[in-house]
Parts: C-alpha cells; sequence; structure tokens
C-alpha cells in the first residue's frame, strides 16, 4: 500500500470533519445566535423595525445559512466515501436523507429574504402581517427540516457503531440525537402543551453528539477506519 493510499482516507475524513464544523459554526449562528438577538418578541408589529435595527446581522445570518446547506450537502458525500464499507446501501441511505433535506432549506432561506424586502420599504401594519407570516412560514419550514436532520443521525450512528471508525459510543449517541429530532418534531406537530412540557430541554443535550463527531473526524482522521475503506474497496 502506497502512502498515499495510507494518506487518502485521512485527507477525506479531515474534510468531512471541516464540513461538519462549518455547518455547525454557521448552523449555530444563523438559526439560533442571530435570530435571538434579531427577533426580541417576534410579534407582528415590530417585526420589521427588528429587522431594520439588526439589518446587517439580519444579512450575516442569511450568508451563514446558505453557506451550512451548502457544506450540509457536501458533507454527507464525503461521509459515504468513507463509511461505504461498513454498508453501502446503509451509507446510501444517510447520505440520500441528509441531502433531501437541502432544497428545503434553501427553499426556506427565501422567507428571511422575503422580510429584508419588506424591511426596506416604509413600515405600515400590513407590512408587518406580511412580515410576520413569513417569519412564522421559516419557523415552519425549520420544524419540517428536522425530520431529515433526524433521520439521517440514525444510520451514520449505526455505520460507526459498526465499522468502529470512530468510538462507538458517539455512533450511539448520534443514533439517540436522530432519534430526540424526530420525538422534537412529532411533539411540536401532535401535542399543543409540548413546548411547556420541557421535554425539548432534555432532547437538546443529545444533539452534542455532533460536535463529538465533527471533533474526532478532524482531530483523528481516518483512524480506525475498516481495512476495505482504507483500500478503497466499498464491497
Amino acid at each position: 500500500m502506497t502512502d498515499n493510499q495510507n494518506s487518502a482516507p485521512h485527507m477525506l475524513a479531515r474534510l468531512a470533519g471541516l464540513l461538519y464544523l462549518i455547518v455547525v459554526v454557521t448552523g449555530v449562528f444563523s438559526l439560533a445566535y442571530a435570530p435571538s438577538r434579531i427577533f426580541a418578541s417576534a410579534e407582528a408589529q415590530t417585526v420589521l423595525s427588528d429587522v431594520a435595527r439588526n439589518e446587517q446581522l439580519f444579512r450575516f445570518a442569511i450568508f451563514a445559512e446558505a453557506i451550512c446547506y451548502t457544506a450540509f450537502l457536501l458533507l454527507p458525500l464525503a461521509l459515504y466515501r468513507l463509511l461505504a464499507a461498513a454498508g453501502p446501501a446503509l451509507a446510501a441511505t444517510m447520505a440520500a436523507l441528509a441531502m433531501a433535506s437541502v432544497p428545503i432549506g434553501f427553499t426556506n432561506v427565501l422567507h428571511y429574504l422575503r422580510i429584508l424586502s419588506l424591511a426596506g420599504q416604509p413600515e405600515t401594519a400590513s407590512l408587518g402581517a406580511q412580515a410576520m407570516l413569513a417569519l412564522d412560514a421559516y419557523g415552519d419550514g425549520l420544524l419540517l427540516l428536522q425530520v431529515f436532520w433526524g433521520l439521517w443521525l440514525i444510520p451514520l450512528g449505526f455505520l460507526i457503531a459498526r465499522g468502529r471508525p470512530l468510538p462507538g459510543i458517539i455512533g450511539v449517541c448520534l443514533m439517540l440525537a436522530g432519534a430526540g429530532y424526530f420525538i422534537d418534531f412529532s411533539g411540536r406537530l401532535l401535542w399543543e402543551d409540548y413546548g411547556a412540557s420541557g421535554i425539548g430541554a432534555y432532547l437538546r443535550p443529545l444533539r452534542m453528539s455532533e460536535m463529538a463527531i465533527c471533533a474526532w473526524l478532524l482531530l483523528f482522521g481516518a483512524r480506525g477506519l475498516p481495512l476495505a475503506a482504507r483500500t478503497g474497496r466499498t464491497g
């Protein structure tokens, strides 16, 4: 086996880790930090003034979210090449579930662009109501995205637990995180008082496993990958 054959899986693993890091950083910024700073009350009469007051931050949030979905389109492709040796069909399912979320995510960003265009006009009650409808639609889109954000982690976690390219506990935690996303989606959709139940707060820590896989791939690369992955065989 040549040095290039030895180093290729490590380079691919670190590329996957870098892409995952981009997804995590831009996702946290655009989906959590920026909205918490921009939309203090999320009421119809304040949405446009909130955006106008924080327009540059809002524009950065839109840009970061676009970067997030672009990286998330490439990430499953890198992980597929890395993990296909542990189960080609399962790896393809993982990649398909992740990539299916990307067009939904980009379509959802259009609601933010609509709000941005409204914020550039003289504020009226009608425009405020339109902005609130767009903001609500954006939130509904994020809820739908949780289905795919959760489901792709289950085969990913199983591949890791089976092939052991990372510590098996990370694979188990990823599967639990995937189930948590789907439970959160189901609860928000089907249970009117779900928000008051506090269940979501118990599920969020499971998502830290995504930071664990990101850190491991960046720090250790392809250490421990099955021989088939190291030699490029996927059978």
